[in-house]
């Protein structure tokens, strides 16, 4: 009776160990930790991006999260001269909007769907080769205003907010090829 016992769970190991072996290294990772760039790239210019909305510093919010994250994830060094660079990062707002989700007992709006649209290029310098393309990147985000606050008032936190989130999910895309 032991024997069997013994038998059945070697063959169930057996047949585990086989079944994971050729998932070991089928180029599975988690997202953030990958990369799809070209190996030459180390160094990456962001200038700052155009705005071509009206919301006022919307250009500088973005730019520097991008470039925070960019430090973060530790897979680019930014650099601030495009000689000193191996790829640039352009980037275009196009559209930004707020708009009021829900409201409060006191009909004012307490919860915002904002919403940056942007133009995207990462290019490769040595040889001008476009890396990543994007006409009309949308990043979309709610945010809700605590109790006893307006918009107004929480809207640098609410913007600074967005922009690290905006940034995350373009560096992704951008390293990672999604």
């Amino acid at each position: 009776m032991r024997k069997k016992t013994f038998k059945r769970i070697v063959s169930i190991i057996s047949f585990s160990f086989i079944t994971v072996l050729p998932l070991i290294n089928c180029g599975y990772h988690l997202r953030g930790t990958g990369s799809s760039l070209p190996a030459s790239i180390k160094r990456i210019y962001v200038p700052l991006f155009k705005n071509l909305t009206t919301r006022y510093e919307i250009d500088l919010k973005l730019t520097q999260a991008v470039i925070n994250e960019l430090t973060t994830r530790g897979k680019l060094e930014p650099v601030d001269d495009a000689a000193k660079a191996d790829a640039i990062l352009l980037g275009e707002i196009t559209s930004f909007q707020v708009s009021p989700l829900a409201f409060s007992g006191k009909d004012t709006a307490d919860k915002y769907n904002i919403t940056i649209v942007a133009k995207i290029v990462f290019r490769d310098l040595s040889n001008q080769q476009i890396l990543f393309s994007h006409p009309s990147f949308v990043y979309v985000e709610e945010y809700e205003v605590p109790e006893g606050s307006d918009f107004e008032s929480m809207e640098a936190e609410a913007l600074t907010r967005v922009a690290e989130k905006f940034a995350r999910s373009l560096v992704v895309a951008i390293l990672e090829g999604f």
